[in-house]
């Protein structure tokens, strides 16, 4: 599909070795958690998944989709404490504020930096947030519920979907556009992005939003608003200055006098097809 896309070029996918089944065992003891069957089976098929591709502007290729899901090497804990990080340095558990879940009801219960949630690293989204396996409850064990949510560069989260199998729909669907993920926030991709997207990527698989917010998607035309300096308004013509009646008489009968006179005027009244 992308090959075929107009100005695409350069598509490329790395090809990966399935996981070993020890590497993924050595894994789950070393972060006390079990993967989700989804993703260990997504591993079992390929270690991670990398694909990339380029537009061409002005005959020379701009890389601009990527597609990522990290191995299970590079599927990294966030947050986690630091042998280099300094004794009293702030980190992202001094984040955590109780007030966050506020007038969230109805919503899924935010991701915590701190001991109460596990989050990994699934994709960095190439500096633009990061895509997270998160285990939301740890206490008195580990669940084995995971969620996968957005992080972006201003360290609020964004629920994405409940499955690995979901989000990697959503990422293929997607093509790896930049900022897809922002799509899934409140405020939305940037203008930049916004002209990807309707260029490769016209309809979303947002449908929800697109049902629920219909009018915010549709340009409504209002005539009595977008015409209004220009609506035609009745004009009224001026009679010109009325003139005395004597003088209106003399105009009249020296207009019918020089009619009269011009030579040939009596034969033009009686025969009409000269």
């Amino acid at each position: 599909l992308l090959e075929t896309s107009p100005g695409v070029a350069e598509v490329t996918f790395v090809e990966k070795e399935p996981a070993e089944r020890h590497t993924i065992i050595s894994w789950e003891q070393k972060n006390s958690c079990v993967l989700p069957e989804d993703l260990k089976n997504f591993y079992m098929m390929t270690d991670g998944f990398q694909m990339t591709w380029s537009v061409k502007t002005d005959d020379t290729p701009m890389p601009l989709g990527s597609m990522v899901i990290n191995s299970v090497s590079k599927l990294c804990r966030l947050g986690g404490s630091s042998m280099y990080t300094l004794p009293n340095a702030p980190t992202l558990a001094d984040l955590e504020d109780d007030t966050d879940e506020e007038g969230n009801e109805g919503k899924p219960e935010k991701p915590h930096f701190d001991s109460r949630s596990l989050i990994f690293e699934l994709d960095p989204c190439n500096g633009n947030g990061k895509v997270c396996l998160v285990y939301k409850h740890t206490k008195p064990v580990v669940s084995a519920d995971t969620e996968i949510w957005f992080l972006d560069r201003a360290l609020y989260w964004h629920f994405l979907t409940k499955t690995f199998t979901a989000y990697y729909r959503l990422l293929i669907t997607h093509l790896g556009l930049p900022q897809w993920q922002y799509a899934f926030t409140s405020y939305g991709v940037s203008p930049q992005a916004k002209q990807w997207f309707n260029m490769y990527k016209p309809i979303t698989i947002n449908t929800a939003l697109l049902s629920e917010e219909a009018d915010s998607f549709v340009n409504k035309l209002d005539p009595s608003k977008v015409f209004k300096s220009k609506s035609k308004t009745p004009v009224i013509k001026k009679k010109p200055p009325s003139q005395p009646a004597g003088s209106q008489k003399s105009h009249t009968s020296m207009t019918s006098s020089k009619t009269s006179s011009l030579p040939g005027n009596s034969s033009r009244k009686r025969d009409p097809q000269i």
